[in-house]
């Protein structure tokens, strides 16, 4: 089960994020606009693909010149950005 709730400019990323649920997140991450805070403490699992797709999305960040700033991570999440480089990436919190 995963599900994305928005308030203001912070998006709540809520459950686990795997290649099935990946459309449910595209689509709020998609409806981001201008740099937003997307606050993990309500997530318990991210896979291979949700990395993706949240890389995906800074490099839209990025080239309109937004940026996405990730909070409230577990130490486990944390440590699979880490391992994968993505702490360089992302502006983590």
């Amino acid at each position: 089960m995963f599900e994305a709730q928005q308030t203001g400019d912070r998006l709540h990323l809520i459950g686990r994020l795997d290649a099935s649920q990946i459309e449910v997140a595209r689509e709020a991450m998609n409806r981001l606009g201008a740099s937003c805070i997307v606050d993990f403490g309500q997530l318990e699992y991210i896979s291979s693909a949700g990395l993706g797709m949240l890389l995906g999305v800074q490099k839209r960040m990025v080239e309109t010149g937004n940026t996405l700033k990730l909070i409230n991570m577990n130490r486990h999440i944390r440590e699979i950005f880490r391992m994968a480089g993505f702490d360089r990436i992302f502006d983590i919190e």
